[in-house]
């Protein structure tokens, strides 16, 4: 079953905002921490932003934490990544799960939300 479905990318001029979503079926990010990655063309997909459960604690990788913030509503099992300052090399795929660094219960990977900067 679907149980994590990615939205909000697009294509986007470099220098522009955009706003990802994540949406978790059910309960689906209860009591976990959970984390968007990044998978550039041709790359690993990389962590890039993680949001603790309290939603107060983050991390977001040192390439990015000028520029990317992540947020999350526990009620609506939904967690954001907003982006700023884009730039060609933010384009890609982008993917949220539960964040593999805080459990080995993470999730089957969603389609992800595509982005793409254009220069």
């Amino acid at each position: 079953q679907v149980q994590v479905v990615e939205s909000g990318g697009g294509l986007v001029q470099v220098g522009g905002p955009l706003r990802l979503s994540c949406s978790g079926s059910g309960n689906t990010f209860a009591g976990y921490a959970v984390a968007w990655f990044h998978r550039g063309p041709g790359k690993e997909r990389e962590l890039v932003a993680a949001v603790a459960w309290n939603g107060i604690t983050t991390y977001i990788l040192n390439a990015v934490k000028d520029r990317f913030t992540i947020a999350r509503d526990n009620d609506k099992n939904m967690v954001w990544l907003q982006m700023t300052a884009l730039k060609p090399e933010d384009t890609g795929v982008y993917y949220c799960n539960r964040d593999p660094r805080r459990t080995t219960a993470t999730l089957d990977w969603g389609q992800g939300t595509r982005v793409t900067v254009s220069s």
